[in-house]
């Protein structure tokens, strides 16, 4: 989700409510400690230099039981770290700490914001040698030549 987008949403809902991937919610007392701009610079397997850069929000749960952030807070946030830090419309990752500090693409449920597992890949597949993927048959495709089938009684077992 981009920044554009987060901004539009939280014009339309009464409330702010992150679920994790698990199902379970970030506490309603939830903090945003954090509205930053992150850029990573680095070359991948390939010899190929990338950028990458995301707007970064850092959940945090306090002992503040009678916090509750209103979506109008949060733009509010969210403009003043745009006007400040020069933030543009990049990609949104949230960081929380469950177990330990994870990061998470943002989605949105029609009610709820979501937290959603971020995954790695290879960047550069055709020069680091990942091997393509291998096609899938269905089982009745390999007894289709007769030639080649095996049949209970024929001897080939």
């Amino acid at each position: 989700m981009k920044l554009s987008e987060i901004k539009k949403i939280l014009n339309t809902v009464e409330t702010v409510n992150f679920q994790l991937p698990n199902g379970n919610f970030v506490p309603e007392h939830f903090h945003v400690t954090e509205v930053g701009l992150i850029t990573k610079n680095f070359i991948d397997c390939g010899g190929v230099v990338r950028k990458e850069t995301v707007v970064n929000f850092q959940l945090w749960d306090a002992n503040d039981f009678e916090h509750r952030l209103k979506p109008q807070k949060l733009i509010h946030i969210i403009e003043l770290s745009e006007k400040v830090l020069g933030i543009e419309d990049f990609e949104i990752e949230v960081e929380y700490q469950d177990q330990t500090i994870g990061k998470y693409d943002l989605g949105f449920n029609g009610k709820d914001f979501e937290l959603l597992n971020k995954a790695t890949a290879c960047l550069a597949q055709q020069q680091c040698g990942i091997p393509a993927e291998k096609p899938k048959l269905k089982l009745t495709e390999l007894n289709a030549d007769q030639a080649n089938s095996c049949t209970p009684g024929g001897g080939c077992c």
